[in-house]
């Protein structure tokens, strides 16, 4: 009986690191992203003329890291948002993405 309780509690715990890992890999990010930062991403986009990402293979889901084809640039100036140096975005399969520069990972995305 005590060896059943102590496995039962060794496997509880490492199920639960295993989501407080999760949790920790997916915000990596504490700004707020609103819907009108999606749309000026968007617009500034297209007032540069910038050519989109189009790949129906690639997702641009938070967490995903972009390939280095993908083009990043850096966010408009009109954005204000803290550390505003650490993010670049793209516009990939026609959706706004905002990217962490030094990674490259996708830490928002906009429909």
């Amino acid at each position: 009986m005590g060896r059943l309780l102590l496995s039962t509690s060794a496997v509880a715990l490492l199920l639960a690191g295993f989501g407080i890992a999760s949790a920790q890999t997916t915000s990596t990010t504490t700004s707020t992203w609103t819907t009108d930062q999606g749309t000026v991403i968007r617009d500034y986009s297209t007032s540069r003329k910038y050519t989109p990402f189009i790949d129906p293979s690639l997702e641009p889901n938070v967490g995903v890291v972009l390939p280095g084809t993908v083009m990043v640039y850096p966010l408009p100036d009109s954005m204000k948002v803290p550390e505003p140096d650490r993010y670049s975005y793209s516009i990939i399969n026609n959706r706004p993405v905002v990217v962490e520069r030094s990674s490259r990972k996708v830490i928002h995305t906009w429909e």
